[in-house]
């Protein structure tokens, strides 16, 4: 009896680490995404030439010997003070939440000694893969994050566990594929569709350790009464996810002031409902190994071409998620269909004042946060309709088959 007592204690202590943790990983994995935005958008995403150091430092050059050093080390890249430390800090805080992350996966896992064993080596494959990097061995280090994502997402798949043990796992599988775009961003100076994939993987990032948070702290419903919601949900966040994939491409190639500013860009562009556009050149997906993107390289029409793209689908959006707003509230959700109007009203207001005011540092990065709030807002409405969770129950020993 005294041990079993014990033993139910210490998996009480476990599952409130968890719920700690959970919580502490999705709010720093916030911020992280904030502070990517920041870096992005004040054009300092190569302000370190080099990766995962900066001109060959831990931090960045600080004294002017060590300045001069990294500007004859790079001199198609000339040291920038002002820039260099936000690249790096932002590196600082992705490997920080890296490590909550390997943390809470290994809670999740640590029962069935396989897929302990899967996360441990997944961390170390990945730690591998870097060091290859950093050596010039760039193929073997790829070879190495494949098998580091591979490990933690087949033991997530295989898990008998609850729902949110396993996101726990697989946030750790794709923190390190995040790692691995940030990399690339770098090496292919800010190639469109890896910057794009790179703030997609923050967002999904994010979005699994919310909704293990929401789900470990036993957000759910007592019944199945708000069942028939959750496929309208689901889309929501669907058409959310492929709006940030658009805010995403319309950053990463420079054109969110395609249109031009002030009172003739919004609602029209250019001063025109419908001025001259390139969709076909402004969708290309991948183009040449070696270009530097950084300041964009497609022309005009191409640029107002995607910008009207991501308008299009901001209303698009805008329309489905107010009358999902609408319909929750109507089924007895009203806390959560008023705050997914209220921060999509304040979303949509800030993308016109990013091009009524000539984009904004702190509008344009406030647009990336509050897009990822309207995407917790939507996860936080899902797990409203789902049954209370059983998430704190321990994993099974035994592995899916």
């Amino acid at each position: 009896m005294l041990a079993a007592n014990g033993s139910s204690v210490g998996a009480a202590r476990v599952r409130r680490l968890m719920r700690w943790l959970a919580l502490c990983a999705a709010v720093f994995a916030f911020g992280v995404v904030m502070f990517g935005a920041f870096v992005r958008l004040s054009n300092a995403g190569l302000s370190c030439p080099d990766w995962p150091t900066c001109y060959g430092q831990v931090t960045w050059p600080h004294h002017q010997q060590a300045v001069a050093n990294a500007d004859a080390a790079f001199p198609d890249r000339p040291y920038e003070a002002t820039k260099a430390w936000r690249e790096q800090v932002h590196r600082f805080l992705a490997g920080t939440l890296g490590v909550l992350v390997l943390a809470l996966a290994l809670m999740a896992a640590w029962r069935p000694r396989w897929a302990r064993m899967a996360v441990v080596l997944g961390a170390v494959f990945a730690a591998g893969g870097v060091t290859l990097y950093m050596r010039g061995e760039h193929a073997w280090s790829s070879l190495l994050a494949v098998v580091a994502i591979a490990l933690p997402l087949a033991a997530a798949i295989r898990l008998r566990s609850p729902g949110a043990w396993r996101i726990a796992v697989l946030a750790l599988a794709v923190i390190i594929f995040q790692a691995m775009l940030g990399m690339w961003t770098v090496t292919l100076l800010l190639k469109p569709i890896v910057v794009m994939g790179h703030l997609l993987g923050g967002i999904t990032t994010f979005a699994l350790l919310a909704y293990a948070a929401l789900r470990l702290a036993g957000v759910g419903a007592p019944d199945q009464r708000h069942a028939s919601l959750r496929r309208w949900i689901v889309l929501g966040i669907v058409l959310l996810a492929c709006q940030i994939a658009l805010g995403g491409w319309t950053s990463s190639n420079y054109a969110a002031l395609a249109c031009g500013t002030g009172p003739g860009a919004f609602p029209k562009c250019l001063g025109q409902w419908m001025p001259p556009t390139d969709f076909r050149e402004g969708f290309v997906l991948w183009r040449g190994i070696g270009v530097n993107y950084e300041g964009g390289i497609l022309d005009m029409a191409a640029r107002s071409a995607i910008q009207i793209a991501h308008r299009l689908g901001a209303l698009v959006v805008f329309a489905y998620l107010m009358w999902l707003g609408h319909r929750v509230a109507r089924r007895g959700l009203r806390l959560a269909g008023a705050a997914i109007g209220i921060v999509l009203v304040a979303q949509v207001l800030l993308g016109i004042s990013n091009v009524h005011f000539g984009l904004p540092l702190p509008v344009a990065t406030a647009h990336n946060g509050v897009a990822a709030l309207l995407l917790f807002t939507l996860l936080a409405t899902l797990a409203r309709t789902q049954p209370h969770p059983d998430d704190g129950a321990m994993p099974s020993m035994e592995p899916r088959r």
